[in-house]
């Protein structure tokens, strides 16, 4: 059976979204055995070539498993594994009590090391980035965003990649106010506003003056003070049910 190249490959694709969907659906089973290349060569009106590219391309999909001298046979497709922090739900109290957990263990270090290793432009970037989660605490506007890109300011003092990409991985998520609360992403009050507000500048200003203990001191107070909120929310939700 002559074919040229464009019209094997017309072919291929037909016999392989053919043979797909029958896996899909149900008809191969994991486990079954395919019908033999003959039996598929026949049935599609193709040549050899043809079955072989297609059964080619099931198995670098991971479909199917040609065994030597049993044929070709369906693949237990395993669900791919979740990325890291993939289900972490930040409308869920407990979740967010568990992510502030982490971020202490990450971002208390990230502090005392951005104290130690901070440029003269990465002071001015934290610098910045504090000055714009203060100004929208200050107009009313919401601080979630702002807050996280403070955060992220200071791990890209370390100068070390991994502590940004663990933020990056994280998301914004790692500030879940607006998540828990409607109206959580503005200011609730000046008090609470005032008391963050203090709490960032504490941590701005001992990785200033390269202080690394009390840049680590500064950050630990700050997410422990995060996590007591949110557990007396987490308490707050119980008595309401």
């Amino acid at each position: 059976m002559a074919e040229t190249k464009q019209k094997r490959g017309t072919l291929v694709v037909t016999v392989l979204r053919a043979l797909r969907a029958r896996i899909e659906r149900g008809e191969f089973k994991p486990g079954d055995r395919l019908p033999s290349e003959a039996q598929l060569t026949a049935e599609f009106d193709v040549s050899r070539t043809v079955v072989r590219e297609a059964i080619a391309s099931l198995r670098a999909d991971g479909l199917v498993e040609p065994r030597q001298g049993a044929g070709v046979f369906v693949l237990d497709r395993q669900m791919p594994t979740p990325l890291p922090f993939h289900d972490v739900d930040p409308t869920r109290v407990s979740s967010v009590i568990e992510l502030l957990e982490v971020r202490a263990a990450v971002e208390v270090e990230a502090a005392g090391l951005a104290a130690q290793r901070r440029s003269p432009a990465q002071e001015e970037r934290i610098i910045e980035a504090f000055r714009t989660v203060s100004d929208l605490a200050k107009q009313g506007e919401p601080t979630s965003e702002a807050d996280f890109d403070l955060h992220l300011a200071i791990a890209e003092a370390t100068n070390n990649a991994r502590f940004t990409e663990f933020l990056r991985m994280l998301g914004p998520s790692v500030i879940p106010r607006r998540a828990l609360r409607p109206d959580a992403a503005r200011p609730t009050s000046g008090s609470y506003q005032q008391m963050i507000d203090n709490e960032h500048r504490e941590i701005v200003n001992a990785i200033l003056t390269g202080d690394p203990d009390a840049a680590r001191e500064a950050m630990r107070t700050h997410l422990q003070g995060s996590m007591s909120r949110y557990r007396a929310l987490l308490r707050e939700t119980v008595n309401v049910a």
